[in-house]
């Protein structure tokens, strides 16, 4: 099989993957009308209840639209946040009738003064809520970001700094949301605090490793077990030091030494009217490809995951591992999970994502080889600062790229993965995708008999 041929069945389990996750499809399963009264997982809600609803996060804007097709005359008032452009592209706002929801876009992934006005407006619409009502949390991956009201004495400039030095460090998720869940008005717990509702109902989407509920949105609505001690151990964990901001770092020192309270934990009484339903997470979007994949007549091989670490060191070992491998038939390695970017003193001037960078380190460890496609993306379908969901990689791209005057090695230094696939032609754009369930790298292996048996390219690509 050709290397376009290759992307092509990959790009297709791509779809089907994203398809089984898709957020409004995932609410409107979960959610149906039954004798007059409203269920959601399964759970009866009280008759004459009002209901109140909110969004957060990439898929806010399609879990919104299958909310609204079940129960749309049932909502008393419907509100949401999602990242710029997933409202519109995620083809929900038009089903969402203006008289009943707003929607807002904010910054993501660095929050700015949207981000903070529409934590405000959570937190108001929250309080509103009465014991009668019944607040329905609608939460995705990217509501950290969109709901960055600080804690009192921060500023909005501190938590923006703050995220910044976090990405830029390599830290991952949790660690970026135990630190964010002690500097953020909404996180760790405080909007079930809160909230006068009598019922808490949330559905969520899991864009985190292991699904942790506290992790997810960094877990408005359930107990933090994280303290201000474990987030100033990921900032001397994660080198921090001046290049975190000084005010940030001082209210978590002064929490840590009792002097800011901490946030809610297991066993405080604004939990005990929270349900928790966890809709769909990177599992659920691999067993679909996996399961696209078998209709082809592909053999499978999950590998054990997630899928976590340095992108371009990901990228490497997949790419070893795809070329040693033999099969006696067309196979798809599949895992998923959230890799990092750890930017270096010597470069860091380019521009790409997680998903970029481990393809670009793939597609060097792969030059010259024959029979293996690389394809790494984004569920949401953003990949860093950029308009790509990720790439695709395969023996021939260095070569493409050489020739379009681009050279890997020089690329991978400056991390300027966008750049190089931009000109060689392998950047998959999918555009917002109505979910966000981390990334998925897809690697399809030709069998034995159709490959060359070319040796090993040595790993010598370090840089």
């Amino acid at each position: 099989m050709s290397a376009g041929a290759a992307r092509a069945e990959l790009e297709g389990l791509l779809r089907a993957a994203l398809a089984a996750v898709d957020g409004e499809r995932l609410v409107r399963d979960a959610v149906r009308e039954e004798d007059g009264t409203l269920v959601v997982a399964g759970r009866r809600l009280p008759a004459q209840a009002r209901l109140v609803v909110a969004g957060a996060g990439k898929a806010a804007a399609a879990m919104a639209a299958g909310l609204e097709v079940v129960a749309g005359a049932r909502i008393a008032r419907g509100w949401l946040v999602t990242r710029d452009g997933y409202a519109d592209a995620a083809r929900a706002a038009a089903a969402l009738p203006p008289a009943r929801w707003t929607v807002r876009e904010a910054g993501h992934p660095v929050p700015d003064a949207r981000s903070e006005a529409a934590a405000r407006e959570l937190l108001a619409l929250a309080a509103g809520t009465g014991t009668g009502d019944v607040l329905v949390l609608l939460l995705s991956g990217g509501a950290s970001a969109l709901l960055a009201c600080p804690l009192p004495g921060l500023a909005l400039a501190d938590l923006a700094a703050a995220t910044e030095a976090l990405l830029a460090s390599g830290a991952a998720i949790d660690e970026v949301n135990a630190v964010r869940k002690h500097l953020v008005e909404v996180a760790g717990g405080r909007l079930a605090r809160a909230a006068g509702a009598g019922r808490i109902e949330v559905l969520a989407i899991s864009d985190v490793p292991g699904d942790r509920l506290d992790v997810i949105g960094s877990g408005p609505c359930v107990p933090d077990p994280s303290t201000f001690a474990d987030a100033l151990a990921v900032l001397a964990r994660r080198g921090l030091g001046a290049s975190f901001p000084p005010a940030a770092r001082a209210h978590l020192e002064a929490g840590a030494r009792g002097e800011r309270p901490e946030s809610p934990k297991p066993g405080d009484g604004a939990f005990a009217r929270v349900h928790t339903t966890l809709l769909a997470g990177n599992r659920t979007a691999l067993e679909a490809a996996a399961e696209a994949a078998r209709r082809r007549g592909l053999a499978v091989l999950a590998l054990p995951g997630p899928l976590r670490g340095e992108a371009r060191e990901a990228g490497r070992r997949l790419a070893a591992l795809a070329t040693a491998l033999r099969p006696p038939a067309a196979t798809v390695l599949l895992t998923g999970g959230e890799t990092t970017v750890t930017l270096h003193a010597a470069g860091g001037n380019g521009r790409g994502g997680r998903n970029q960078e481990l393809a670009l380190a793939a597609a060097l460890r792969l030059a010259g080889s024959e029979g293996v496609t690389l394809l790494a993306a984004g569920t949401d379908g953003s990949d860093g600062p950029t308009d790509a969901a990720g790439a695709c990689a395969d023996g021939g791209t260095t070569a493409r790229a050489a020739a379009a005057g681009r050279g890997a090695q020089a690329a991978l230094a400056r991390h300027d993965s966008h750049s190089f696939f931009a000109a060689e032609g392998g950047l998959v754009r999918t555009g917002p995708t109505g979910t966000n369930v981390m990334d998925l790298v897809l690697v399809r292996v030709e069998a034995a008999g159709d490959r060359s048996n070319l040796p090993i390219p040595p790993a010598s690509e370090s840089v």
